[in-house]
């Protein structure tokens, strides 16, 4: 058995081990009393919920042994990166990046400064950057090509600025990149492929090259992405802990799952000749576009012998958040979206195993959301039933403590790397504001989360009936307050689920409240969590007292407000 193979029957052992104690702890919150139809579909609902939940913790528990045993994490997960030899790669590169209906005074300023990072590194005539827009509006087409002429004028280095437009947003991104590929992908060895809100410095870019140029057989080399600092408090909050989160999770899964791994669609450098072979994305069977296409392209090049590896580091690769609730609740629909169409390609014939458990993974992300909901209405139903005294407290905290651990335990397995590691919390200012901020994040955290949930579940019920989803709409990237009116008309929905919920607990079942409110009291507060979080003012005070500030952050001249 080779070592890969070891490291996931460890990795299967140890979720499974996981998954085992919280589906116990359920039994013994449950047994007692007897067992009733209402008991039984919890249990069902429970269960659904478990391996995403094992699945989380076995990945923290492995990415934070790394994060604290190695002495150089991320190339002891990949093995090319101690294979970049000194002196800049050779490789042809295209930086290529998806545009549409975006405000080019936030895109073009990220670019200059990679391109002028790469020019003073001595490797300007290995990159070309190509601006490949989508953009339809006749008014937004002329602000952009202005913008493109204006900064390509403005340059006099060695990279060449190109610019390519479609009048049809066929395939969306993918199309679009595609189409990119075929028209000049012989022209380069490697694409680099960013966002329009993705900011990776030369030092970054320059370490992918150098890993694909060491291992002719990597495809596609994923870059950790953290976000970018934020004005806005609501994106603020929601990266500090997404960043630490998605340190141990890439460490963690990039040891079990190796040349296998997966693809997030940007911040990524690919080897063109094979992507442009093997990821080309036919319609569904339906006859609709594949819209969460990045897994599906690292999937397939699985299954054609090619390595898919991420380098989890966070140094130099970042991507902007949604800056308001409402921008961020219309992301995950999008994505839910997509992800949910993998139930359509699980199946098809010659796929990895690993390609197939990681679409799996995918749909686990969403699928959990109806079954969390689920467990809501079959514990309230339980306790108003008469059933919520039979309850033992101590096996219902024990359970509690444990799923909601088990399901931050990346997050938190970041938190306490930086504060056992000084130079890294020093990086945030230090180890008492970086507590600050872990404990601000984990309150938002605890708000957000039932609104996120029951806002997905809602969604996924109504998809299979033609619910919406039909596409990838233009996004707002720029932050902006939230009316109370504007809030209501959105969120509605899951105050009226959150006053059902609570109003029954407290008539019939007031005993039952203290276990509901921590794990689903954010639906009652969705309308001022939704306005408070996206006010310039909080936002502003978050800004003043460096609250759950990043390192990029601090390390930058401050600027008043």
């Amino acid at each position: 058995m080779s070592i890969l193979h070891q490291r996931r029957l460890g990795f299967v052992l140890l979720a499974l081990s996981l998954t085992v104690v919280l589906l116990w702890l359920a039994t013994e919150v449950l047994a007692p009393g007897g067992w009733t139809a209402c008991k039984l579909l919890l249990l069902a609902c429970f269960a659904g919920t478990a391996p995403w939940t094992a699945l989380s913790a076995a990945n923290a528990v492995v990415g934070l042994a790394i994060l604290l045993g190695a002495e150089d994490p991320p190339a002891f997960v990949l093995p090319a990166l101690r294979q970049v030899g000194p002196g800049v790669p050779t490789l042809r590169t295209a930086i290529a990046v998806c545009i549409r209906n975006e405000e080019m005074g936030q895109v073009l300023p990220p670019l200059g400064r990679l391109l002028d990072g790469l020019e003073a590194a001595g490797a300007g005539e290995r990159f070309v950057l190509w601006l490949l827009s989508d953009t339809a509006d006749p008014q937004a087409v002329t602000a952009e090509e202005a913008a493109i002429v204006a900064f390509r004028t403005a340059r006099r280095g060695a990279i060449a600025v190109c610019y390519r437009r479609r009048a049809e947003n066929t395939g969306f991104k993918a199309g679009n990149v595609m189409d990119f590929l075929d028209r000049h992908g012989d022209e380069a060895e490697l694409m680099l492929c960013l966002d329009a809100d993705s900011e990776m410095t030369a030092a970054a870019v320059l370490r992918l090259v150098g890993c694909m140029a060491a291992d002719p057989r990597l495809a596609i080399l994923q870059h950790l992405v953290v976000g970018r600092p934020a004005t806005a408090a609501f994106p603020r909050l929601f990266q500090f802990g997404m960043r630490a989160g998605m340190r141990s999770w890439a460490t963690g899964q990039a040891w079990w799952q190796g040349p296998q791994g997966p693809y997030w669609g940007h911040n990524a450098v690919l080897r063109i000749a094979p992507f442009r072979r093997h990821c080309r994305l036919e319609p569904l069977r339906d006859g609709r576009p594949i819209l969460s296409h990045d897994q599906v392209e690292a999937v397939r090049l699985h299954a054609a012998g090619w390595k898919v590896c991420c380098l989890p580091a966070e140094e130099g690769s970042m991507e902007g958040n949604p800056p308001a609730l409402p921008e961020f609740m219309a992301r995950d629909l999008r994505w839910a979206a997509g992800n949910m169409q993998y139930w359509d390609l699980l199946w098809l014939p010659g796929q990895s195993a690993m390609g197939r458990w990681q679409l799996v993974q995918a749909i686990l992300l969403f699928f959990g959301a109806p079954l969390w909901v689920g467990v809501l209405l079959c514990g309230v139903l339980n306790a108003v039933s008469g059933d919520a005294a039979a309850v033992p407290g101590g096996w219902m905290l024990a359970l509690v403590l444990a799923s909601w651990s088990m399901l931050h335990a990346a997050k938190l397995a970041g938190y306490v790397e930086v504060l056992l590691k000084p130079a890294l919390a020093a990086r945030y200012g230090g180890r008492r504001v970086f507590l600050c901020g872990a404990l601000a994040e984990l309150g938002f955290t605890t708000l957000l989360e039932p609104v996120s949930v029951f806002n997905k579940a809602m969604f996924l019920l109504a998809l299979p009936f033609g619910g919406r989803g039909a596409g990838w709409a233009p996004q707002n990237r720029a932050d902006r307050g939230v009316s109370w009116a504007d809030a209501a008309r959105l969120l509605w929905p899951h105050t009226g689920f959150g006053l059902l919920v609570f109003g029954a607990l407290a008539l019939a079942a007031p005993a039952a409240l203290a276990w509901a409110l921590p794990l689903a009291g954010g639906l009652l507060l969705a309308i001022p969590f939704c306005v408070v979080t996206a006010s310039p003012a909080v936002s502003a005070w978050l800004r003043a007292m460096r609250l759950a500030a990043t390192p990029e952050e601090l390390a930058a001249p401050r600027e008043p407000d």
